[in-house]
């Protein structure tokens, strides 16, 4: 049997794909859809989708999918030929017919369909296919659902309306499970309800909170209304019903929602309590105080009995410290020699570790709020202060001005609403502040405002806090007697994550909108909003990287969840400001689900991830961008398990290093020039982030 694949040039096949949204039949990796506003927020993606899941969910649309790279494949049999249905020569579709069993299309409908179709309940992220499949064939129906990218190839279609925005890849289905949708299809007359949601007793709810809070609650948002995910409340999340919600944790979404069950990070029982919780009223989050921040304090050993000068022969300032995320670690490396130096244990999900202006101290921070506090001095390296400022956090940064070296340290909550600075020496919490709660648009008083990324400015005593939910950049003055914020500059809803320019002058931050995500320009020193560039769907440019461009001088970039795009603005108002804050490279990349870029002046590449895709191919992904054509020059798979994500150059720039996301994760390290590979390094447990202590005490990026 012979399978037809298309002829037709690949963007004209994405272009068909696009436009066949509108008679879309199939059940599977829809993009998303756009229904809700940023970041993932409604984003059409959906219902789960969230940081890191969605981290993103509005997947481009499009975007990766054509590329299979929605839940397609890897949902299915892997084992499937998609082109055994089909009959000789003649396309899929044909071949011996088999009999639907319509029950057995019911239970595989609400298991896969329901995260982006509904039936008789109106558009979801894809065609109802109550009134889509009934103007449809059999015939039709089958060959779509076998391979519709040859569906497409046909004349037939060429000229289908495209106004979707976004097509459904190959969902990677049996013969039989073809049958089966096709005649529930045909049998379904009736709306097709979602399911009774399970009753929680009193454990399971609290299991399905803490499930929430350690999975969700980054992107969705602690009351669930949205931020790199969209709005799942509960009036929502009924809306979207037992069915999809379950749909959408196990199988993900393409515009970075992951696929937690098809990935084995969460069970099924788990998913059918998620989904369950999600339609109760959210509980009422904890308050955490100056008190609380007191009672945590612990100095395990005190400034005056630490070394008043390095204790080994290393070149700690090439220091790697690198996350491993589940166990709560950070393994401390030497960039020169690649050995591990020590293993030191830090507290929850760690997320990021800064180093101080000096770079002697490191700090790293868990999603539970806890920084640990690590003299790079010692022999080994140890951590020789802890403090807890946050029930949920996600950034620190310490005080960089000359003067103020290693003074303070400020830590950021996801919640409370609030920052917490403590003595950078001691982590001795000096002072804990309310952040002000009030949009800058409409003036609107939120119950939740997260503080994402933090900057420390090198020309001024002061830290600079994305204050992700009101849209204001607060700029907190550490020179002044209760740290207070002493100027906030409005600039679009949903800011997370960014850094500085080349210059240092300029903090360049995302607003992680799925509709219209933006990099906003904020001038530190002139305490202005300077421009917002649309740069696509999520962008998440982690720090961001800079690099001159041999047309347009100093550039920035960012990635995006939301779409396979490396969107690259100029950044240099004053040398070429005929390019200053636009867009002038937008180069295309192979999946959406990106968190990090990545480059330095040493080396002529610029490197991207995609470690949200749903795509398990595409997240183990890496793509290499030549900054001398502005071009992609091609992708690689630096390890066959896992997910490839985070970048980091040693303090030369002669060596890369990749993580492998994986409990059986590695660290594999790439001469930074020629690409070739150097070393791998096993044995590590959930590597994720690693920090160079030279790039990060200077924000080399």
């Amino acid at each position: 049997m012979r399978r037809h694949r298309s002829t037709l040039p690949r963007s004209h096949v994405l272009g068909a794909l696009l436009a066949l949204a509108l008679t879309d039949v199939a059940c599977s990796g829809c993009a998303t859809g756009g229904e809700g506003e940023g970041e993932g927020e409604g984003e059409g993606e959906g219902e789960g989708e969230g940081e890191g899941e969605g981290e993103g969910e509005g997947e481009g649309e499009g975007e990766g999918e054509g590329e299979g790279e929605g839940e397609g494949e890897g949902e299915g049999d892997p084992d499937v030929d998609h082109g055994a249905c089909g009959a000789d020569g003649e396309g899929p579709g044909g071949g011996a017919p088999l009999y639907g069993d319509p029950l057995a299309g019911r239970e595989l409908f609400r298991d896969r369909c329901t995260r982006c179709h509904t039936i008789g309940r109106g558009v979801h992220h894809a065609p109802d296919l109550q009134t889509e499949a009934l103007t449809r064939t059999p015939q039709f129906l089958k060959e779509w659902l076998e391979e519709p990218a040859w569906v497409l190839a046909q004349p037939a279609w060429a000229s289908l309306d495209d106004s979707w925005g976004y097509a459904m890849p190959d969902p990677g289905l049996s013969c039989q499970q073809i049958a089966d949708l096709v005649e529930l299809f045909a049998a379904q007359s009736t709306p097709l309800d979602p399911l009774a949601p399970m009753a929680l007793d009193a454990g399971q709810q609290l299991a399905a909170r803490d499930l929430y809070f350690n999975r969700c609650a980054g992107c969705h948002g602690t009351y669930r209304g949205g931020g790199i995910g969209p709005n799942i409340a509960d009036a929502r999340a009924a809306v979207i019903g037992t069915d999809g919600l379950a749909s959408t944790i196990s199988w993900g979404l393409p515009g970075g929602m992951p696929a937690w069950v098809d990935s084995d990070v969460l069970s099924r029982s788990e998913a059918a309590m998620l989904a369950a919780f999600l339609q109760l009223p959210p509980p009422t989050a904890p308050s955490f105080s100056f008190d609380d921040a007191v009672a945590s304090w612990r100095v395990e050993v005190a400034p005056a009995a630490r070394p008043s000068a390095p204790q080994h022969a290393r070149d700690w300032e090439n220091f790697f410290l690198v996350v491993q995320r589940d166990p709560g670690e950070v393994a401390i490396f030497d960039g020169s020699t690649h050995e591990l130096v020590v293993t030191v244990d830090v507290g929850f999900a760690t997320h990021i570790v800064r180093s101080s202006a000096t770079g002697r101290y490191a700090y790293a921070v868990g999603r539970d709020g806890v920084v640990s506090m690590i003299d790079l001095w010692s022999n080994p390296p140890m951590v020789v202060a802890t403090a807890r400022g946050c029930l949920d956090a996600r950034s620190v940064e310490a005080s960089k001005l000359a003067g103020y070296e290693d003074r303070y340290l400020v830590e950021g909550c996801y919640w409370p609403p609030q920052y917490v600075v403590f003595d950078g020496g001691t982590l001795e919490p000096l002072e804990r502040v309310d952040v002000p709660r009030d949009t800058f648009d409409t003036a609107e008083v939120l119950p939740e405002v997260r503080v994402a990324s933090i900057v420390a400015s090198p020309f001024e005593p002061v830290w600079v806090l994305s204050l992700k939910e009101t849209g204001y950049a607060a700029l907190v003055d550490y020179s002044q007697a209760g740290f207070p914020v002493a100027t906030r500059i409005g600039a679009r809803r949903l800011l997370h994550d960014g850094g500085w320019d080349h210059t240092g002058r300029y903090f360049l931050a995302a607003s992680a909108s799925a509709t219209d995500g933006r990099i906003v320009v904020i001038d530190v020193e002139d305490q202005t909003l300077d421009a917002t560039v649309p740069t696509g769907s999520i962008p998440h440019p982690g720090r961001g990287a800079n690099w001159l461009d041999p047309d347009f001088g100093w550039v920035n970039a960012t990635v995006h969840i939301g779409e396979g795009l490396l969107s690259v603005y100029g950044a240099d108002p004053v040398g070429r400001p005929e390019h200053a804050w636009q867009v002038v490279r937008a180069i295309p990349l192979p999946a959406a689900g990106s968190l990090f870029l990545k480059t330095h002046d040493a080396s002529p590449w610029v490197f991207t991830d995609s470690p949200m895709a749903s795509d398990p191919n595409a997240s183990r992904q890496v793509c290499v961008i030549a900054k001398a054509t502005g071009a992609l020059d091609h992708c690689f798979t630096p390890s066959e398990r896992g997910r490839a994500v985070h970048f980091e150059f040693d303090r030369t720039g002669a060596e890369l290093w990749v993580s492998s996301w994986d409990e059986e994760g590695e660290l594999i390290i790439y001469d930074a020039t020629t690409l070739a590979e150097v070393e791998r390094i096993g044995g590590l447990e959930t590597p994720t982030g690693k920090f160079n202590v030279y790039n990060s005490a200077h924000d080399v990026y």
